[in-house]
């Protein structure tokens, strides 16, 4: 859909220029753990998948750590091929950077060896989002496909406040999140 290739396009500008205007020092000290709501509504799940930022995307690694620090096991998606189905491997130890292994694009992903999971929750990166829950995402569809045939508990987007929208292009396969944490809110979708 051209509507959503221009919309991305646009988005990563104005997430880059953003992300720009942040001291290293502060963006080191922002999205470190989840919000005492979020963790509040993860209590009791065992695993809990998030994305290994790449670029200027909301950090996640802070989330990581801190969910192992708590008693989550942490998963990161891993995909064998472009076209190939996303599946979620154990990342044992978040501090632990040998754990992973060059990716598509050179994400770190989880090495092949780890043990392959189904995460109960799930926080997804996005170029944009809504305050009622839609996303865009980076246009290959991976996380939409695996929600799809999954039914996870709660899914979450970590973004930059500059990454809300007023509206987006929706299309019959677009999953809804459950939330949206930014540095400064947080969103719920659901009553």
């Amino acid at each position: 859909m051209r509507a959503k290739k221009d919309l991305r396009r646009e988005m990563r500008a104005r997430r880059r220029e953003f992300v720009a205007t942040l001291p290293a020092s502060v963006r080191a000290l922002i999205l470190n753990r989840p919000p005492a709501a979020v963790a509040e509504r993860l209590a009791g799940l065992g695993t809990i998948g998030l994305y290994y930022p790449v670029g200027d995307e909301a950090p996640s690694l802070g989330w990581a750590r801190w969910l192992h620090e708590n008693g989550w096991q942490v998963a990161l998606p891993r995909l064998a091929a472009r076209d190939a189905p996303m599946q979620f491997h154990l990342w044992t130890n978040p501090w632990d950077e040998d754990l992973l292994e060059p990716g598509l694009a050179e994400i770190p992903q989880p090495r092949a060896d780890s043990p392959a999971i189904v995460p109960d929750a799930l926080v997804v990166p996005l170029v944009a989002f809504t305050a009622d829950g839609h996303r865009l995402g980076q246009g290959a569809g991976h996380y939409d496909r695996w929600l799809a045939s999954h039914d996870p508990i709660a899914t979450i987007g970590l973004a930059w406040d500059a990454q809300l929208v007023d509206d987006l292009p929706v299309e019959p396969h677009d999953q809804r999140l459950t939330a949206v944490v930014t540095p400064t809110r947080l969103f719920w979708s659901e009553s």
